[in-house]
């Protein structure tokens, strides 16, 4: 068996550094790190072991490169065992999960995960944990175990999560959504009534407090889509929102002790059919140097580092992902949707220009998080990740069962680099830990969920494409198509996908078919 080279490179050890002012382990720290120079030395130098814990390790995946001892435990090995970082129980009993949360407090409680941890933990020192999604259970079991979870509370993480309380935050700091009210309604003609009187017309969007935008977003313009989700949306407070011509775009920030730093802008790939069987599900993001021109993402940014610092009175740090919405027809932005936590899009903010000039978004976070102090100019790495933005270019594509099957899977797409031959066929170039040494378009990197053993059926994660390039392009002043590569590259990798068909068998009814956001 031959050894990979960039495996080989990735896992070189880094030499223990001895510098006293801003080195890890028992030496004192005689003043806080001052610049990207010196951060970068304290990740490259860290002692003290940092998991990322989820079904797969998508989001962070390539974090490994910046911050020493960090590693993946993950439920889902696309590697079979050759990726260094990533540890997966080889003991895994079929079990319907109903949540991310599940997946998670399951492996934190594995006794093979628990082993693993302990036979890497030095004497006296906390291991840390992060994930995506996590509950009470989660903090629960970190307690017990003494591990840190670094994240801010589920509580307080359940109460932001509502998209009313993010409106009323945004309202607080001059960070508008979309013109709305919140309210409670009767009826159809309770809501033309107050919709009217707001001056909000009666094309309208009504959106509850809580759940996924694309099963709690009703789209109302008479009587009839009224009646269709009225049992949605009596007897609960709702935000009414005037319908408008928005393009959605995304974009991840991290609340620091200086002040927010914002991440890359991007947008969404929504309910293309080659790639979800759902009507509105986010399958994807994409970044690119016109993505928003530079006066709207200033005024973008601004709105993101407004609510950032308001969230932060409520005792919020850390990580957050934010919707903004730009209104195509009078080129105004709204602060969309709050989500307190990694999301989707970090694959794609970890490896931008912004990232290598200075470190991952990320890595901020687990900066304000760490016993170390520090004292960074935000102003000033917001204005270079500004600039740096505007000249990347990445995509990435979830790639779910669009087919109404229930199959044993028999042979899968390797995770690994591919590229377009000559005669434009896709094919698998070789093994490789992530996406970042990408260099140009023929070139792509499939991570593979489910693999020979697991069952597919309608809805499943069945792996993710990340390329350099676009992947949707507008035609006229319509909604985003796939493009042809795109198009392309879906086809091939689910070429690769065979299974056995398992009949009078149901399919899974667990919510947790997403594995990435």
């Amino acid at each position: 068996m031959t050894t990979d080279p960039e495996i080989e490179a990735v896992t070189a050890e880094v030499p223990l550094s001895n510098d006293a002012a801003y080195g890890p382990g028992d030496s004192p720290q005689h003043r806080p790190l001052r610049n990207m120079s010196e951060v970068r030395h304290y990740f490259r130098t860290n002692e003290v072991p940092i998991y990322f814990v989820g079904a797969t390790p998508f989001n962070l995946l390539g974090l490994d490169r910046w911050v020493r001892n960090f590693t993946y435990i993950a439920y889902y090995d696309g590697w079979d065992g050759a990726h260094p970082r990533v540890f997966t129980p080889k003991r895994k009993p079929y079990i319907e999960f109903e949540s991310g949360e599940e997946i998670n407090n399951w492996l934190l409680s594995n006794a093979e995960v628990l082993a693993f941890i302990a036979s890497r933990r030095p004497p006296g020192v906390r291991p840390k944990i992060v994930m995506v999604f996590f509950d009470a259970e989660t903090e629960s079991i970190c307690e017990e175990l003494g591990y840190d979870l670094i994240l801010p509370s589920a509580e307080l993480r359940e109460h932001l999560d509502s998209k009313l309380v993010t409106t009323r935050l945004g309202n607080d700091v001059g960070a508008p959504s979309v013109p709305n009210i919140l309210t409670t309604v009767t009826d159809y003609e309770d809501l033309v009534r107050q919709s009217t009187e707001a001056g909000l017309g009666s094309d309208l969007v009504v959106q509850s407090a809580y759940g996924d935008s694309g099963k709690t977003t009703f789209f109302i313009d008479d009587e009839a889509g009224w009646k269709k989700n009225a049992e949605d949306i009596v007897g609960q407070e709702v935000k009414v929102m005037k319908r408008i011509n928005n393009r959605p775009i995304a974009v991840e920030a991290v609340l620091t002790r200086n002040g927010t730093i914002v991440g890359p802008f991007m947008t969404e790939l929504t309910g293309h059919p080659e790639l979800t069987p759902y009507r509105g599900g986010w399958c994807g993001n994409e970044m690119f140097p016109d993505v928003l021109d530079d006066d709207l993402r200033r005024r973008a940014g601004d709105l993101v580092r407004r609510l950032g610092d308001r969230l932060g009175q409520e005792g919020y740090r850390g990580f957050f992902e934010v919707d903004v919405l730009v209104d195509v027809d009078d080129n105004e932005c709204y602060l969309g949707e709050l989500n307190p936590r990694i999301s989707g899009a970090s694959a794609i903010t970890n490896v931008t220009a912004g990232a290598y000039a200075d470190v991952p978004l990320f890595a901020f976070h687990l900066l304000e998080f760490s016993d170390v102090d520090f004292d960074l100019d935000i102003d000033e790495i917001n204005e270079r990740w500004r600039e740096l933005a505007a000249v990347d270019l990445w995509s990435h594509m979830i790639v779910k069962e669009t087919s109404p099957v229930v199959e044993l899977l028999t042979e899968s797409a390797p995770t690994g680099q591919y590229t377009v031959d000559r005669s434009g066929s896709l094919v698998f170039k070789r093994a490789a830990l992530d996406w970042h040494q990408l260099q140009n378009e023929d070139e792509a990197f499939f991570l593979r969920i489910y693999g020979a053993g697991d069952y597919r059926w309608k809805g499943a994660d069945m792996g993710v494409i990340v390329a350099k390039g676009r992947m949707q392009h507008a035609i006229g002043n319509g909604p985003y198509s796939l493009t042809i590569r795109a198009k392309h590259l879906i086809t091939a990798i689910r070429d690769r996908f065979t299974g056995v068909p398992l009949r009078d068998v149901k399919p899974p009814t667990s919510t947790a078919n997403s594995t990435v956001k």
